[in-house]
Order: C-alpha cells, then sequence, then structure tokens
C-alpha cells in the first residue's frame, strides 16, 4: 500500500520571520505577473544592464575556461592574478597601494561579502548602523548574525547623506558595524573626501568598522567618486575599515558574480574565514576574465557606457518633470530618484505606472517609511524606450 504522510508546513526560524519583505522578491514577482498578462512592459525597477558584457570580457573568459586548470576549487582568497589586478586598479583608478596577498579577498558579488561580513565580526545583540533608504542587504545582513539594525535617516536636505551626530549615543556605542554607500542606492547621491574623513572618524571615536559599497563608483557623470582609503589618514594596516567594489554594473556582469573586497588584514581573514565555510570559492575562469576587465576599467567600451547612461539620463527626467516629479540629475550610478506626482504617495504612483501604462518603478516607501513620496527609476532600457515610457506616463497624469 502507499504511504501517506500528513504534509506540515515548515515553521521558518526566527531571523526569517524578523526579516522586512525584500523589495526585490515583490518587484520581479509583480514584473512576472505583467509580462505573463502579455503587458509591453518598461522595466525601469531593477538595477541590472540591458547591454551584454564586453567583447573583451568574454573572450578572456572563453578561453580561460579552456585551461583544465580553472576547473578545480579556486583557492578561497581568489586566484592571485584576479586579486594582483584589483590590487592594480585600485592603485591605478584611486592612487593607493593594497597588498594583493594581505588586504583583497575575491567575492562572488559584493552582496556576499556585505551579507557575510556580520557574520564575522558582529555578536547577538551588537548593533549595526545602516542608511535608510539603503541596500535591503545592509539590515539582513545584520539580522541573520543576531545583531540590531540601527536606521541613519538619509535627508534630501541633507544631500541624502546621514547626521553622524544625531545618531543615539547607546546606539554607537553598541554599533560594531557603520555602513556607507556612495555613490548611493537608491539615491544617486554623491560625496566628497570630507565625508568619508568625518564617517572614519566617527567610527574611530566610537571603535566602529567602517564599511563601504563602492558598486557604483565608476559609473559617473562627472568627477569619479572617491573611495573610504583616500581620506586623510586612512591607512589600509590599521584603520578598522573594509570596502567593496563590484564589477557587475560597471562591467555590465552581473550573472557572473564577481566583485572583491579591500581592507584591514584581520577583517579580510575573518571574513575568508566565514566565507571557507559557507562556499568553495569564485570560479577561477571568471577570475581570470575579471583580471581582465581590470585592467581594461578605461576601454572604451567601458567609458561608452558612461555616455549611454547619461543619455538615458537626460532622456528620462524632463519626461518626469512634465508630470510634476522634482528631480535632479544624478552625478553618479545609473538610478534616477524623484519625488512622485503632487498628492500621490509611491505605492499609488507606481502601481498606477505598472497597472495602467506598463511602466515598472521602485516605490520610494520600499526603502524607508520616510520616502514614500519618492521613487527610482532605473536606467537599463535604451532611449527610444524611455521616450515611450515618459509619454505613457504623461499621458496618464496629464
Amino acid at each position: 500500500m502507499p504511504l501517506t504522510t500528513t504534509v506540515r508546513p515548515i515553521d521558518p526560524s526566527a531571523r526569517l520571520r524578523a526579516l522586512p519583505p525584500y523589495l526585490f522578491a515583490e518587484i520581479d514577482r509583480k514584473k512576472r505577473a505583467a509580462r505573463d498578462a502579455g503587458a509591453d512592459l518598461i522595466d525601469l525597477g531593477l538595477g541590472d544592464p540591458d547591454r551584454p558584457t564586453p567583447g573583451f570580457i568574454i573572450e578572456a573568459l572563453r578561453q580561460a575556461v579552456r585551461d583544465p586548470a580553472t576547473h578545480h576549487y579556486a583557492p578561497g582568497r581568489g586566484i592571485r592574478e584576479f586579486r594582483k589586478a584589483a590590487a592594480e586598479f585600485l592603485a591605478r583608478r584611486f592612487g593607493f597601494s593594497a597588498d594583493p596577498d594581505r588586504h583583497i579577498l575575491a567575492l562572488q558579488g559584493s552582496k556576499d561579502g556585505i551579507s557575510h561580513l556580520p557574520l564575522a565580526v558582529v555578536n547577538p545583540g551588537d548593533a549595526v548602523l545602516v542608511p535608510e533608504p539603503g541596500y535591503p542587504v545592509y539590515t539582513s545582513g545584520a539580522i541573520f548574525a543576531g545583531a540590531d539594525p540601527v536606521a541613519m535617516p538619509l535627508l534630501d536636505s541633507a544631500g541624502w547623506t546621514p547626521d553622524l551626530g544625531a545618531v543615539n549615543r547607546q546606539d554607537a556605542r553598541r554599533a560594531r558595524l557603520i555602513w556607507t554607500n556612495y555613490p548611493n542606492n537608491p539615491t544617486g547621491a554623491t560625496v566628497d573626501l570630507s565625508w568619508f574623513e568625518r564617517m572614519l572618524g566617527f567610527a574611530g571615536e566610537h571603535d566602529i568598522i567602517a564599511c563601504s559599497d563602492q558598486a557604483y563608483s565608476e559609473m559617473h557623470f562627472s568627477a569619479p567618486p572617491p573611495s573610504l582609503w583616500q581620506a586623510a589618514g586612512a591607512d589600509l594596516d590599521t584603520t578598522p575599515a573594509i570596502e567593496f567594489h563590484s564589477l557587475s554594473k560597471t562591467f555590465n556582469m552581473t550573472g557572473w558574480r564577481l566583485a572583491f573586497a579591500v581592507g584591514r588584514p584581520d577583517l579580510i581573514d575573518a571574513l575568508v574565514a566565514v566565507k571557507d565555510n559557507h562556499d568553495s570559492g569564485v570560479f577561477a575562469a571568471i577570475q581570470r576574465a575579471g583580471a581582465d576587465a581590470l585592467h581594461g576599467y578605461d576601454h572604451p567600451d567601458i567609458t561608452a557606457m558612461r555616455q549611454v547612461y547619461r543619455e538615458r539620463r537626460d532622456a528620462l527626467i524632463p519626461g518626469l518633470r512634465a508630470i510634476g516629479c522634482a528631480v535632479e540629475p544624478p552625478d553618479a550610478g545609473f538610478f534616477v530618484w524623484a519625488t512622485c506626482p503632487p498628492g500621490a504617495d509611491s505605492m499609488t504612483f507606481v502601481s498606477r505606472c505598472l497597472d495602467e501604462a506598463s511602466v515598472l518603478l521602485v516605490p520610494g516607501s520600499g526603502f524607508s517609511a520616510h520616502t514614500d513620496d519618492w521613487f527610482r527609476a532605473a536606467l537599463t532600457v535604451e532611449v527610444e524606450r524611455i521616450e515611450e515610457a515618459v509619454a505613457r506616463l504623461g499621458r496618464l497624469f496629464r
């Protein structure tokens, strides 16, 4: 006779229950539903580059994957060829020296390092200072480590930077990490070196590890954004800090999952120890191709993409202003951050754009409660589609 069993739903862990809803999973669900319904969807939602990875990087992968030496487990820190290329990139782009063997770690995308760092250095009950609005993984990483995420509000009036002086003294005393992200997602804000100097001063005063997420540092339209490690007094051997650099957006390599961290050796060692117990490294062939990408960060294909994003930005902003949105052109990144038309909250506005115009945007309320009248648009479709999107919105909100 067939065995019969009663199916009992699992009881999610307290860690999972503590997580806020993952914004991008819900956006992806809505996008699939619209496409399944046959909508001609213009996707300005998720930040995934639409152009293919440049040919010189694909060719490097093609050659690397044919070498059987790349078919084995890669070293946990990453192959030296990639770490050396990362150090050379940092020296050329930012002007500081990093030791490939002590200061640099290869990652399966910066999300990998950002989410695992709290497991390496944070204890249950510690606090993690996170920007709000900000990348959700700063919060989820803290929760998975048993820490308390403490929001630092980013306000338009302060150029979308947190007021470090307003951090509660008790939270500052128990904080273990502080996250910063400039160029910023979702706001597109940038900062100069004085900001990093203030943050490092605050972190040093309270014995906090400073963490910088530089996923968008190479997507700039004016002055190249700085690194935390360029700040006065920052020293890779003594300053308790770590920075994450991603190849995803710069080189249109989101699906390749490749990034690196550069930081004080004990922080790198701690992150390596966690990752050695979670994964088996980045495929060596991808790292070899990544090394070629970093060597070619100023390749014509890469600089041309900045112009593409500039053209898309400049096509989108006038159309948003025409329907009553307040928006400033971002100096970096590939997101536009704008207010909703007068009288509309972000969920109502974004829902109407999707349901009635088949234009997908991201509501500001998904990032924080105090940005409920803002929304984010990604510059990840061609100019012609952006022009079509603003034409549809113009007909909807005229």
